[in-house]
């Protein structure tokens, strides 16, 4: 049984998550800002009121956690919002930096205390910030900040290495969640996918970028 962490857990993937890995007996810690009755159904441990913008609040999950070991940290919360060359929201934009990309950075270094040798940091990123893959344009606050929270995890991947820490970015595909207008693939299809990928994927992987199917992304 491992103890997984899944921040942004009140819906979604989070949530779907949590309930992956809580039917199959993995001790669950879900954060969120508010827990949904769906996500206190799943019978994990919830820490509510967790802002990862907010130092003070990830300070707090931080010593509220000190002690335990974190096998499965998953860098699950995130949003998107559509910004074209011609309705530059400059502060939609840099929300999607705090969120996914300065976010997950700030949650790993937390709670790195809480990590040990053979745990996984998961970062839940988008193939929206490859830049090879870029063939449409658009949507420049999500493809910036997910491009930045790909380079931060592979710097990650190595200033880890030495505790025998491995970090990996695994994209989702198209879900159909409130953040995507529910168009996509069933978000419980795409947990199912991104367990299996959790669970296959080892050190000498570290530092990689995934589709949960199982196919290496570009950068």
């Amino acid at each position: 049984m491992a103890t997984v962490l899944v921040t942004g857990a009140n819906r979604g993937i989070g949530l779907e998550l949590c309930r992956k890995f809580a039917k199959r007996g993995d001790e669950v810690i879900a954060t969120c800002r508010e827990a949904s009755p769906a996500l206190r159904e799943t019978g994990a441990e919830i820490y509510e009121g967790i802002e990862v913008t907010d130092e003070t609040s990830v300070g707090t999950l931080s010593r509220e956690l000190r002690g335990r070991r974190i096998d499965i940290l998953v860098n699950c919360a995130g949003v998107l919002t559509s910004e074209s060359l011609d309705d530059l929201d400059i502060d939609r934009i840099r929300r999607q930096f705090e969120i996914n990309a300065i976010a997950p950075l700030r949650i790993t270094a937390a709670l790195q205390g809480c990590l040990a040798r053979g745990s996984k940091v998961v970062i839940i990123t988008s193939r929206m910030g490859s830049i090879e893959d870029n063939s449409s344009g658009g949507y420049y606050g999500y493809r910036m900040s997910k491009a930045a929270v790909n380079i931060a995890a592979r710097s990650l991947a190595h200033d880890l290495t030495d505790q025998g820490i491995s970090v990996f970015l695994i994209h989702p595909g198209m879900v159909a969640t409130e953040m995507t207008g529910h168009r996509g693939v069933p978000p419980e299809e795409a947990a199912a996918d991104l367990v299996d990928r959790i669970d296959s994927l080892g050190p000498e992987e570290s530092g990689t970028f995934w589709h949960a199917k199982g196919e290496p992304l570009p950068w």
